[in-house]
């Protein structure tokens, strides 16, 4: 990793595992639009927990894509969007709240964020994203680390899981892994990634069989779409940044279906000589924003400061209020006084 980059670890678990010896109600919840980390942490998670005698429920504030929903626990996730008053009941009744893969208690959705708050459950952060908040009883956070799904291995090996470990919790960390790092190509990869991986392979991980589901599962739609996408690239070749882009009309013609636009955002790191990939999708009067970087180039500083959104160093998203060609347009002002 750039040696330049400052990176922070909090680690402020106190008590938890004396305070879960005993069984508890346990509530994991994720961040909204939950990728393939938030969803695999969470089911390793539980089914770690279960594993050890608690009573414990995923809550998701929405659906993840599809390729996720293979994932072993899957079926008895809530999702908060169409069942709140089941979700609600959990939030109510837990003793512990797990918060995984997100730092900023908004990024859960506003029903989510009522129920953490209304709670007097301990309430515990898992994840890696920089500038965490302050409220949570509990905090695990590691900026370092390349996925919130490896933090989870970490935690299960301090609290001497090893031996607990199942093919249900190995898959669902490897995905979360695997994902997040982009197949073990990101900076943020290190020894203790590959490490950890190879103990989740140990313990059942099947790589092939999660490669299939996650990755060869291209839709016609999502095809149909890549291919527009990239036949519209725009590349600043002097600032070495794709600009990559899908309009709401677009998609609507190419029966765009949830989670067909995942990626995307990394085909314009893969052209020679870039240094960031940049891709908006309309969403309604909003457009969605994904950033993508090599090297030391900073896109989370940038996705705060021009999209509020944030991050990681090489890693970030954000929202802008208007179209995909104004949020193009945005862009190429805000590089005017603040290039990448």
């Amino acid at each position: 990793m750039p040696s330049n980059i400052e990176h922070t670890r909090i680690l402020q678990l106190n008590d938890l595992r004396e305070f879960l010896s005993g069984s508890r109600n346990i509530v994991i919840t994720n961040h909204i639009n939950p990728d393939g980390d938030a969803m695999g942490s969470a089911l390793g998670l539980q089914h770690f927990l279960k594993g050890r005698g608690h009573d414990v429920r995923v809550v998701a504030p929405n659906e993840p894509p599809p390729f996720l929903r293979w994932l072993p626990g899957y079926d008895d996730v809530i999702m908060a969007d169409v069942q709140a008053e089941l979700a609600q009941n959990a939030f109510e009744e837990a003793d512990v709240i797990f918060v995984l893969d997100y730092n900023a208690i908004h990024r859960g959705g506003e029903a989510i964020q009522n129920w953490i708050q209304a709670s007097k459950a301990r309430k515990v952060m898992i994840d890696h994203h920089r500038e965490p908040d302050s409220w949570p009883d509990d905090m695990y956070s590691d900026t370092a680390k390349g996925s919130t799904a490896e933090m989870v291995f970490d935690l299960i090996q301090w609290w001497d899981g090893d031996k607990e470990l199942s093919s249900d919790i190995a898959n669902s960390l490897y995905v979360g892994i695997v994902t997040d790092s982009g197949s073990f190509r990101f900076p943020s990869t290190t020894p203790a990634t590959h490490r950890a991986a190879a103990r989740l392979l140990e313990a059942g991980a099947d790589p092939s069989n999660i490669h299939d589901k996650v990755y060869d599962v291209n839709t016609r739609s999502r095809l149909k779409l890549l291919g527009i996408m990239l036949d519209n690239m725009e590349v600043l070749e002097d600032k070495g940044i794709a600009i990559l882009h899908l309009t709401a009309p677009i998609m609507q013609q190419c029966n765009y279906t949830k989670g067909d636009s995942e990626g995307f955002v990394n085909y314009g790191l893969s052209l020679k000589g870039i240094r960031v990939s940049v891709f908006f999708r309309e969403d309604g009067d909003r457009t969605k924003c994904s950033f993508r970087s090599k090297g030391d180039v900073d896109v989370n500083t940038f996705a705060r400061n021009h999209f509020n959104g944030g991050g990681h160093l090489n890693a970030a998203g954000g929202i802008f209020d208007g179209s995909a060609t104004q949020a193009i347009q945005h862009l190429k002002k805000a590089l005017e006084s603040d290039n990448l």
